[in-house]
């Protein structure tokens, strides 16, 4: 079974910037992918960011390019999300999860992605 838990979350000033983590335990195949998904107060979930487990095959929404950058850690099986020059439109709860299907190549959709983590609140003032 895979667990993801999200952390790093908390309330910043608009241009600071934040890392998240998700902490994976169960295994999880080499070709999956994980991603990166927000969810801002009212609206439905987005794509954030995206790489294969393995590492590599980076994707990233339009409004992150260049801000954000995901990562892993194989040593502590852990991903991060690093968010710089935070915008107040930003703020969101922010999720990782994993798509277990080799090579997917629907990595934007929420609904190809099979295991979530709770979740944590990201809000950037102004």
């Amino acid at each position: 079974q895979v667990h993801l838990a999200e952390s790093g979350g908390g309330l910043v000033q608009a241009g600071d910037f934040l890392s998240l983590s998700c902490a994976v335990s169960g295994h999880i195949p080499s070709d999956s992918t994980l991603g990166w998904f927000r969810q801002p107060p009212g609206t439905e979930r987005e794509f954030v960011a995206s790489m294969r487990w393995s590492g590599g095959n980076t994707k990233y929404a339009r409004p992150v390019y260049r801000r954000f950058t995901i990562s892993r850690d194989n040593s502590e099986n852990t991903a991060y999300l690093l968010m710089k020059s935070l915008k107040v439109e930003d703020t969101a709860v922010y999720y990782c999860a994993v798509d277990p299907s080799p090579n997917s190549s629907i990595y934007y959709s929420a609904a190809a992605y099979n295991y979530w983590g709770q979740g944590t609140q990201v809000t950037v003032s102004s």
